[in-house]
């Protein structure tokens, strides 16, 4: 996909710059549509497809794809040895220069005394500034404790951006990888429970652990859009699922392109997708 030239906007009081899509000429009025780029990526833990930690390498693939708004899956913040007990949310915020959201699924007390609670979770990148951030609860199946059973859990991360004066929400998820899709099918009617509580513009992002014909995922179509990047995400050499999305609500945003970033900086591939919010 290529890029866009992008004009610079002032993003929060504390004087960090991001960037936004040029609109066509003329669109700055009132009823265009104002574009926005989004991404969703599923950073393995910070590590690549070579199981090898290095952040640095992540930040530059995520800075490549140009994206104003960016979900992310697998993010520790201090939680253990194989991302060097970092915290991954916040390193990424500070090099890329966006806004964060973590919403953590799991917040576990730390293996020394005065050590960080050690986190795994959800994330929000954004250029634009967030005026809100929740942490939902949605059905899942702990992989952290003995004889798990399904159980309401947070992880389910939402934010709204104000873009151009128009409040977007964004959600960002990562549903049950398990071949039994029960959970998946509890955690779907659980996102769009949370979902219908809003109003406005939507977007979704996430690694679903499932296809897009997927029976269970067949609920969310109903109220969304697929991006339909038309290549598979999954694993990021040689990639045969699309198990990563990019959806959006039927009233309010449109999309304009989708793409699949091939890069082996994690396990997954990214998916980039324009999108144009209509004005009201």
């Amino acid at each position: 996909m290529s890029l866009r030239r992008r004009t610079v906007e002032v993003l929060i009081a504390a004087g960090l710059l991001g960037v936004a899509a040029v609109p066509p000429a003329g669109a700055a009025g009132q009823g265009h549509p104002v574009p926005l780029r989004v991404a969703t990526y599923n950073i393995h833990a910070g590590s690549g497809m070579d199981n090898v930690f290095d952040l640095d390498r992540q930040a530059a693939e995520l800075r490549a794809l140009d994206a104003d708004v960016i979900g992310l899956q697998e993010v520790d913040v201090h939680w253990g040895t194989r991302s060097e007990w970092r915290d991954v949310a916040g390193e990424l915020t500070q090099r890329l220069d966006m806004q964060v959201s973590f919403a953590p699924i799991y917040s576990l007390d730390p293996e020394t005394p005065g050590a960080s609670r050690r986190e795994f979770g959800v994330a929000v990148l954004s250029k634009y500034r967030i005026v809100s951030a929740e942490n939902h609860e949605i059905t899942r199946l702990s992989t952290q404790v003995p004889n798990p059973v399904p159980e309401p859990a947070p992880g389910f991360g939402e934010v709204v951006v104000r873009v151009k004066g128009m409040p977007v929400h964004v959600y960002v998820t990562h549903l049950d990888y398990r071949g039994d899709p029960s959970v998946r099918i509890a955690q779907v009617a659980d996102t769009r429970r949370v979902m219908a509580e809003d109003e406005g513009r939507k977007v979704l992002l996430g690694d679903f652990n499932a296809e897009p014909s997927a029976p269970e995922l067949a609920p969310l179509w109903k109220d969304l859009t697929d991006a339909e990047p038309n290549a598979p995400t999954f694993p990021a050499l040689d990639p045969v699922k699309r198990i990563d999305f990019v959806a959006v609500s039927k009233d309010g945003v449109r999309v304009r392109d989708a793409a699949v970033a091939e890069t082996l900086a994690s396990d997954h591939r990214p998916v980039v997708a324009d999108l144009l919010l209509l004005r009201r």
